[in-house]
């Protein structure tokens, strides 16, 4: 604090003591909030936590200019200083003055300052950061049309709980624009969402509901949604600008369970792209170049080192980013050697993360980053690539931003390939909700060869690599029928299936269970033999399929199904229409030993033989038929 002048102390806020001050050497004006912290563990978690906010750069952010800790004497604890910009005018100030005036909002104004708002949190959460709180004295006015966030919160702070109650009984407002949620300490990208939806309505209500009444208001809307209606029915009535647009919106914003609201980039689309609000810096973002084109050319026509430097210095210009990484595609391999590769990993990932919504951008990266890590990998297997959660869940929710994009879908695919080699990350796939998208893709895109092999290849890789838990792979099977089923008439995408579903089933008798009789009804095996009906003269796809029954056959509790469902009748045609691949075979058999005899050998163990025989020969499809075969001579009869 030494280089510090406290001048005057502003109202306490829901964390701790703001302080403004000036800074001696500057002499520029700063605000410093001051956060009690319950002891050294819980100060050096919050600081780590906000650590990563001193590297944003975002034009309607206010940035925190430094983090330190300090020792109170006076209370003997330690507290945690969060140094930012000061600002005299907040939007709660607007929205109080209209109260007063019982003024509507002037809408060109309440457009371009929601504009900024939502921009900036884009923003924040690709980067996968929550603001945990939001409300309007926490965006500051910096001159008349230029808004700023401010405030951002740890999730070690805002889980302070008794800090939090003594805060809420001295001021009620405190917790207001907070979501359901947030009040039991579970904060996500939803909760900013419901917190904006309360900003919105106390931008439209302002002309007639005073501060009181748009408390409770707040605080009711987290019990029913009557009271939201009511309020809807009253904007109409009194004409509030742009009623259309808050019907239909703030309802999807302000749900009860986060899992029902729609994302800050849905909000966007719902209001600046599909809407008719306008906002410069929205159109900015989408539309506009900000830095002078031969700027960029003179920045990026060095080497490797100055092309990172450049996209190093310019991370929220996407004309930069971009014909950054259209320079990078044009280097030759040789010139692409290590360390360089790591470092622009990390920054084509924050453009990415950045620029969601670019799609010349997310494909020009997702080119890049499957050329540096081949290269990486072919030049040391052992190479471990820099991955977390956000970049998955980044990467999938790319691949949702841009549904059309059949180049970025299969792109995306095999990037999360690669991941999957590298890293332990099918739960967290899973959870970011993987599966689904490979079945809507597969469905949508189901004769298109590049999506599908690139989906199911990830899928392959991560069983081949036991990257997957058991309790994922009923989720898998159901996956992997339902494919089958959209795409019976490729060969390629159903050998691949049923391989999938024989390795499944060989590890895991749930996963056996759910082929056999799957969760959406139906059976496994009709669709099982419907296959061999459309392909019985393509060998492979026989050899697949004998492969997966082996494995069904090995558990004891799925024996009655396979006899009750035809499976007598489809070994017999087998039998027949492989006769002589089944002679011939008998001498390949023969070589491994001893044979099994079918009578002293259940269906289970007899098969298992089978399929370790198959494993240790050439000849894999006709060695499965003989012990398909022997077993249905001694269990059914000849006749």
């Amino acid at each position: 604090m030494e280089k510090y002048q406290i001048l005057y102390q502003l109202s306490p806020g829901a964390l701790g003591v703001n302080l403004v001050v000036e800074e001696l050497a500057t002499e520029a004006k700063l605000v410093i909030k001051q956060v009690e912290c319950l002891d050294e563990h819980h100060t050096n978690e919050a600081l780590e936590e906000l650590r990563p906010l001193l590297k944003l750069q975002h034009a309607h952010i206010s940035l925190y200019q430094e983090l330190f800790i300090t020792w109170n004497s006076e209370v003997s604890s330690l507290s945690l200083c969060l140094v930012m910009e000061y600002s005299q005018g907040s939007l709660q100030m607007v929205i109080q003055s209209k109260r007063e005036e019982k003024a509507e909002m002037d809408p060109k104004w309440m457009q371009e300052i929601l504009g900024q708002m939502l921009d900036a949190l884009e923003y924040l959460h690709q980067l996968s950061i929550i603001h945990r709180n939001l409300k309007p004295s926490n965006i500051s006015l910096v001159s008349k049309n230029h808004c700023k966030l401010q405030d951002l919160s740890s999730n070690a702070l805002m889980t302070h709980r008794a800090k939090w109650n003594v805060r809420a009984e001295e001021d009620p407002f405190q917790k207001s624009w907070m979501a359901p949620e947030a009040l039991d300490f579970t904060f996500s990208q939803m909760s900013d969402v419901w917190s904006l939806g309360c900003i919105m309505l106390d931008m439209a209500s302002c002309s007639f509901l005073n501060a009181t009444e748009a408390m409770y208001l707040r605080k009711s809307l987290r019990q029913n949604s009557g009271s939201l209606k009511a309020i809807l029915k009253t904007m109409e009535e009194k004409h509030i600008p742009d009623v259309e647009t808050f019907s239909s919106l703030l309802p999807l914003m302000l749900q009860i369970n986060p899992l029902d609201r729609i994302t800050i980039k849905a909000v966007v689309r719902m209001t600046f792209v599909s809407g008719s609000f306008k906002s410069s810096c929205v159109a900015m973002t989408l539309h506009q170049q900000v830095v002078p084109e031969i700027i960029t050319n003179i920045l990026l026509e060095g080497n490797v080192t100055s092309i990172l430097e450049a996209m190093e210095n310019f991370p929220s210009r996407p004309e930069v980013q971009l014909k950054a990484m259209k320079r990078l595609l044009q280097i030759p391999e040789d010139q692409l050697g290590l360390p360089w590769p790591m470092g622009l990993v990390e920054v084509v990932v924050t453009a990415m993360k950045l620029h969601e919504r670019i799609l010349d951008l997310q494909l020009c990266a997702c080119s890049l980053l499957l050329r540096i890590l081949s290269h990486v990998l072919v030049q040391d297997a052992e190479a471990q690539v820099p991955w977390d959660i956000s970049i998955i869940c980044s990467l999938l929710s790319i691949m949702r931003s841009h549904s059309d994009s059949e180049q970025l879908i299969t792109q995306g695919y095999s990037l999360l390939t690669i991941i999957s080699s590298q890293v332990q990350v099918s739960e967290e796939l899973q959870k970011a909700g993987l599966f689904e998208l490979i079945l809507e893709h597969l469905y949508r895109f189901s004769k298109d060869r590049d999506i599908c092999f690139s989906a199911l290849g990830l899928l392959w890789s991560l069983l081949v690599d036991g990257c997957m838990s058991e309790w994922q792979f009923e989720k898998v099977v159901e996956l992997l029928l339902q494919s089958i089923r959209l795409s019976q008439e490729r060969v390629l995408l159903v050998n691949n299936a049923y391989r999938g579903l024989a390795s499944l089933a060989k590890v895991s008798e749930l996963a056996a269970f759910r082929v056999v009789m799957p969760q959406d009804g139906g059976s496994g095996l009709t669709l099982l033999q419907e296959t061999y009906q459309l392909y019985k003269d393509d060998p492979e796809v026989v050899e697949n399929l004998c492969m997966l029954l082996a494995h069904l056959s090995s558990y004891k509790e799925i024996l009655p199904e396979l006899e009750s469902s035809g499976i007598r009748a489809l070994v017999r045609e087998i039998q027949g229409r492989f006769t002589s691949s089944l002679v011939s075979d008998r001498r390949a058999f023969s070589k491994l030993g001893q044979a099994p005899t079918p009578g002293d050998m259940g269906w289970a163990r007899l098969l298992g033989a089978g399929s370790e025989c198959c494993r240790q020969t050439s000849a894999t499809l006709p060695c499965l038929l003989l012990h398909f075969w022997d077993w249905a001579s001694q269990s059914w009869g000849e006749g």
